[in-house]
């Protein structure tokens, strides 16, 4: 007769694994699209000085300004950022999964 196995056996065992390429398109789109409707809505709402905080940004992203053709070149270098922060974060996650699940644990 074969013992049934705990909760945690059965979560454990079960522990998802993330696609990193499919977190890294999601994140690059929410990243590209964030920087781009920052900059758009500075844009949109005027003013004598537009978006100084965010037009720090260009230091980071050289060609980055806040203005309509800047918004395009944010949206960019946002998802590129935010591609690459998805794309390693879900391979450092499936990295940890993978190490957490050869430990050996005690059996109580």
């Amino acid at each position: 007769m074969e013992a049934k196995p705990s909760l945690e056996d059965l979560i454990f065992t079960r522990t998802l694994r993330l696609n990193a390429m499919v977190q890294g398109v999601v994140c690059a789109f929410i990243g590209g699209l964030g920087l781009f409707a920052a900059t758009l809505w500075l844009v949109l709402k005027g003013g004598d000085v537009v978006g100084p905080r965010l037009s720090l940004l260009n230091q980071f992203f050289p060609g980055y300004e806040v203005t309509l053709l800047g918004s395009f070149i944010g949206m960019l270098y946002g998802a590129l950022v935010g591609f690459v922060v998805g794309y390693s974060s879900a391979i450092l996650y499936n990295w940890l999964v993978l190490k957490i699940e050869k430990t050996p644990r005690a059996r109580g």
